[in-house]
Parts: structure tokens; C-alpha cells; sequence
């Protein structure tokens, strides 16, 4: 018999005993797992080492031709331009000054109102202008009773000295009273309108339908002659002034075409020369050269750019998106035929203007080259290549 503290010794003697069989099984299964593996790797290995040498040297070799789509450079009319600074300016467009001095007693109007040709602008206190037309105008009334009196006289005279009746020095005199006098009021009312006139000067209204621009002056205000109250402009009839250099003064000429062009230089209208000044500025040391202009995105003393087209010429073109550029330096890969088969040439171009989606080139291809147009971003000088078009 076992005592009982001996049977819970020997149950873990055997616990211990089951564990560690597991644990050796595990091991063995492991090294067998292990010993399996590496026997499918060497099979593995064993079946790619048996391809022909010839084959895996094949594979090594030179890359596949990359297929690109090319277009064939082809000279096309481009046109011979050169761009100025332009200013619009309209026709309709008047600087308003006085003609009287004085003080400003009314401002009717605020900048960016629309106004009516004759609408009233402001008004200048007319009331020393209003008294010397009062006087004036009676100094015309006294002239007219002197010149209508000697009409009577001088009617009534000559029926005396045709009744024998007054002697023909008293009819002289008469007729001289009347002459004077007829003259004398005359003058009086030239007098009265050129003060009436001059009357309406203190009223100041708009030359024609069109925008107010800024009104520096207030109400108060002391003005001359010389202070500008205010613009009025209409947007319409508007030209380009253009200041052509004088080294081009043989080339230009009425008709030439004239594109107007934003600052981002998309083109917002196409005219043409109307006008050419037959005198240098002197400051600008420019000939002035106008071309009317009629698009609504344009304003009145607005800056845009001219380019002036003095003629087209045929000239190769690449599209836009076959440039790329390096170092501020533009180049195109173009496909060459090496030996029957096509490689990337990078080659170095000097672009000209912008023709809608391509750039004309001034050097560094020539009709017939293949420029290629897609995947140029894998591309390097010298890959194989296969051109599609």
C-alpha cells in the first residue's frame, strides 16, 4: 500500500513526465516540419537551375521599346508679333473743369452715378454773376428808351424837312441821334447775353449720357478755372493707344491685326490699326497707333497688352504638352532611328509664341523630326522606344 502523501508525490512525478513527452513530440514535429520545407525549397531551386542558360540570359538583356504617341514636326503659318503696353481710352470721356470762379454751393451728384447729357453736376454760387446781369439788363432797358425815342425824332424830322419845314443839318443830327443810339442799344443787349451766358457757366451740367468718376471737391470749395471737379466717361467708342518704337516705323501701317490681351495673355479681341500718328511723342519717343476695340470686359483708362502681328511666317510647332523643362532650360524628346529600331532623344528647343495648344519652336528641330507627346515623364536620353502615330 501507498501511504498518501506518496500517491500526490508520485502524480506529479507522472504529470511532470506526461509534460515533458509533449514537449519532446513538439520539438521532433518542428525539426521534421523544418527538414520538409527546405526539401520543397531545394526541389524549387532545383527546377528553376534546370532553365537553358541561353533563356535566363535572354531575359537579362536590353528593356522592352516603350510605346509612345509622336506627331511629325511640319512647318505651320505662325505669326511674327511683338507685344506693347496699351492703354483704352474712350472717345466719350470728358474732364470736367470750370470756366468761372467761386464757391461751390451744390454737389447733385456721387461718383458712379449714370447721367444724362444736360443733367445738373454742381453748382457755383452765381449770385455775384446774377447781380451784374441784373444791372445789365436794365443798362439795356435805358439804352432801348433812348434808341426808341430817337426813332420817333428822326421820323418826325424828316416829314418837317419834307414839308420845307426844318433845315437838312437839324434832319442830320436826327438821323445820327438814331444811328448811335440803334448801336449803342445793340451793344447793351450783346452785353446782356454774354453775361447771361456766362450766367450758365455757374451751373455745371453733364456733356453727354455717361459715368461720374471720382468728385474730389466739397461743398464750400473755392474753385478755378484749373480744378478738376470731376469725369464723365461713356463705356463705348473705345480705342487702344498703342506707342509703337520708331525702329518700326516702316513696318506699321493701317489694317495691321492687333490682339488684345489680358494679363494672364489670353486674348480678349482681335482689331486692327485705324490710325497712325504722323508725329513722334516726343517723351515716348513713340509713333501713336489706335485700333478700335469693342468687348465689354474693357474699360476706359484700363492697361492691356497689344501684340502688334506684322506678319506670318511658317515656322515648325510642338504641342504643349511635349515640353518639358529642366534647369530653366525647355526641351523635347524626339524619336530616332537608330539602326531600325527608335530611341528618346532629349534635345534642347527655343520656343517662340504660344498658337492656341502648341508652341512654336525658333531652333532646335526640324520638318519631319518625330516628337514624341505622351509617357515623355519615363522617359530618359537614349530609352528604347516604340512610336505608335
Amino acid at each position: 500500500m501507498v501511504s498518501e502523501p506518496e500517491s500526490l508525490l508520485l502524480g506529479q512525478f507522472w504529470s511532470v513526465t506526461s509534460f515533458t513527452n509533449t514537449f519532446r513530440g513538439l520539438v521532433v514535429y518542428r525539426k521534421n516540419r523544418f527538414a520538409i520545407s527546405s526539401l520543397v525549397l531545394a526541389t524549387f531551386l532545383s527546377a528553376c537551375s534546370s532553365k537553358p542558360a541561353q533563356q535566363a540570359g535572354a531575359e537579362a538583356g536590353a528593356p522592352q521599346a516603350m510605346p509612345v504617341q509622336t506627331v511629325t514636326v511640319a512647318p505651320q503659318p505662325v505669326p511674327v508679333s511683338d507685344e506693347y503696353v496699351s492703354t483704352i481710352k474712350s472717345r466719350r470721356s470728358a474732364t470736367i473743369m470750370p470756366q468761372v470762379t467761386g464757391n461751390l454751393v451744390q454737389i447733385s451728384v456721387r461718383s458712379g452715378d449714370r447721367v444724362k447729357a444736360g443733367q445738373l453736376l454742381m453748382v457755383i454760387d452765381p449770385l455775384k454773376q446774377e447781380a451784374t446781369v441784373a444791372t445789365q439788363k436794365s443798362t439795356e432797358q435805358q439804352k432801348l428808351a433812348v434808341f426808341e425815342y430817337n426813332q420817333v425824332e428822326v421820323e418826325r424830322q424828316r416829314k418837317l424837312f419834307a414839308a420845307g419845314v426844318t433845315s437838312r443839318d437839324t434832319l442830320d443830327q436826327a438821323e445820327q441821334a438814331y444811328k448811335n443810339s440803334k448801336a449803342d442799344y445793340e451793344s447793351s443787349t450783346a452785353a446782356s447775353k454774354s453775361q447771361e451766358n456766362e450766367l450758365a457757366y455757374y451751373r455745371i451740367r453733364a456733356p453727354f449720357d455717361g459715368i461720374v468718376g471720382d468728385v474730389p471737391v466739397h461743398v464750400g470749395d473755392y474753385v478755378a478755372s484749373s480744378t478738376l471737379l470731376t469725369t464723365v466717361d461713356e463705356n463705348r467708342d473705345l480705342e487702344a493707344y498703342i506707342y509703337i518704337p520708331t525702329e518700326r516705323a516702316g513696318e506699321v501701317r493701317r489694317g495691321l491685326a492687333v490682339d488684345i490681351l489680358d494679363n494672364s495673355g489670353k486674348q480678349i479681341e482681335r482689331t486692327a490699326i485705324d490710325f497712325i500718328s504722323p508725329q513722334v511723342d516726343d517723351q515716348l519717343q513713340g509713333i501713336l497707333a489706335k485700333a478700335a476695340v469693342h468687348s465689354p470686359l474693357l474699360r476706359t483708362e484700363q492697361l492691356v497688352k497689344a501684340k502688334v502681328v506684322w506678319s506670318t511666317e511658317p515656322a515648325p510647332t510642338v504641342p504643349v504638352l511635349a515640353v518639358t523643362r529642366l534647369g530653366g532650360q525647355t526641351f523635347v524628346y524626339v524619336a530616332e532611328n537608330n539602326n531600325g529600331k527608335y530611341v528618346a532623344k532629349q534635345r534642347a528647343v527655343k520656343l517662340g509664341d504660344t498658337i492656341g495648344n502648341e508652341y512654336a519652336v525658333q531652333a532646335g528641330l526640324n520638318n519631319g523630326d518625330k516628337v514624341i507627346v505622351s509617357g515623355t515623364q519615363f522617359l530618359v536620353d537614349g530609352a528604347p522606344v516604340q512610336p505608335l502615330g
